[in-house]
């Protein structure tokens, strides 16, 4: 289950959990000791029923609650509805979200959302579209291994955008965290994600796109189109992507922009090869990345030179990452046995694993059948697309407005 990477302390509030205990929530009747507990308390800061499964009356009845109660609503910080649809149909699921989404909207306190783990898909996008462009009090949004798609992702970009432009209409602060892994992305969500996180530039800190099977030419889209201008970014997580020499290159561009913010850095399985890997590193040996403590470089086919060439020296020298504690750097192409690595180890007290190392000897074929095969990054009139954006939030809102009036 994708979490935040802190634990929110909540000195004015109590935190309401029934976290995990796979309760079925179906009718009213199931929910109301649920309500009951919350009746009892006297401010509601946290509401966790994750690891539960909650149906269409169950869901009205909690919304209706939280809707006609202050001491929850105009209390509730934090919201965890991580795998709470287990065994539900999807009709199930979009009326929940249905009952949900207003009274979520409602809450003026209300920072950090959680729906990781929900099969929601492209069924579902409207709810989440809704809630993510209007959610102006929103500063974390949680939202990983819900089945989105590429056009779901799309959408969710759309909505970053939206929301942006309501944060600053209401004098409200941008998004900090922005946490969207194994939901299938792929290369097609890429250029409105990338938008939408360049509308939050000022406040961004935390992005995690994990396992998104997103390619080198989405990668290259997402970094250069959007994630340059966040320039306070402090955890960038892109595992288990695909990089190349393409996207490789954009991010040894982009790197410095972060190296006063940078914290962690997670790029393993990221297949940056021999080339883009050396790209990386040279960007740690020209630039002071003074608060990186973690990086995760694992299966990325580096080769033995960037080590010993680039690495080696960067760590003997000491002063470009002067607070680097955590490196995972498993399963490349290093030499085993060799003194590079001897001294590697020595620099993380022996806590480093190396014990799954690639075979030098299929470098240089590996890298043959890779060139003349990259992916060539689109050129995008970001500036055109925005305005469209902008144009089609003020189309909304007038028939809004004027469906009000009728």
């Amino acid at each position: 289950m994708a979490t935040l990477n802190f634990t929110p302390v909540y000195n004015d509030g109590e935190v309401f959990s029934i976290a995990g205990q796979a309760r079925k929530l179906t009718t009213k009747e199931d929910i109301q000791f649920i309500l009951d507990d919350l009746s009892s308390l006297e401010k509601v800061s946290k509401l966790d029923v994750s690891g539960n499964t909650i149906g269409i009356e169950a869901s009205q009845a909690l919304a209706r609650f939280i809707k006609e109660n202050d001491h929850v609503k105009d209390n509730l910080k934090e919201v965890n509805f991580a795998d709470l649809y287990t065994s539900r149909l999807v009709d199930e699921v979009v009326e929940s979200l249905i009952s949900l989404v207003p009274v979520f909207l409602a809450c003026p306190q209300l920072e950090i959302i959680n729906l990781s783990d929900n099969a929601f898909g492209l069924r579902t996008i409207d709810q989440l579209e809704e809630l993510i462009s209007n959610a102006i009090n929103l500063k974390h949004l949680i939202l990983s291994n819900n089945g989105m798609g590429p056009l779901a992702g799309e959408r969710i970009g759309k909505a970053l955008f939206n929301l942006a432009q309501n944060k600053k209409k209401n004098n409200k602060s941008l998004l900090e965290t922005f946490i969207c892994g194994r939901n299938r992305l792929e290369n097609g969500s890429a250029l409105f994600l990338a938008i939408g996180l360049k509308s939050h530039a000022s406040d961004l800190k935390v992005v995690k796109l994990y396992q998104n099977g997103i390619r080198p030419k989405g990668v290259a889209t997402l970094i250069h189109y959007g994630l340059k201008y966040n320039e306070n970014l402090e955890i960038f997580d892109l595992q288990d992507n695909t990089f190349t020499a393409t996207a490789s290159t954009i991010l040894a561009q982009v790197l410095p922009t972060w190296k006063h913010s940078l914290v962690e850095l997670n790029l393993n399985d990221c297949l940056l090869k021999t080339e883009g890997s050396h790209s990386v590193f040279e960007v740690f040996q020209n630039h002071v990345f003074e608060k990186l403590t973690t990086l995760k470089f694992e299966y990325n086919e580096m080769g033995q030179s960037t080590l010993e060439d680039v690495f080696i020296p960067i760590l003997q020298k000491g002063e470009n990452l002067p607070k680097l504690k955590i490196l995972k750097i498993n399963g490349n192409r290093f030499e085993e046995d060799s003194e590079p690595l001897d001294l590697l180890q020595e620099f993380f007290d022996d806590e480093l694993e190396l014990d799954d190392l690639e075979e030098v000897d299929s470098e240089e074929e590996s890298e043959d059948e890779e060139a003349g095969n990259e992916e060539i990054m689109e050129e995008h009139d970001i500036a055109a697309l925005e305005s469209e954006l902008l144009a089609l939030e003020i189309e909304d809102l007038t028939k809004e407005l004027k469906d009000t009036h009728l």
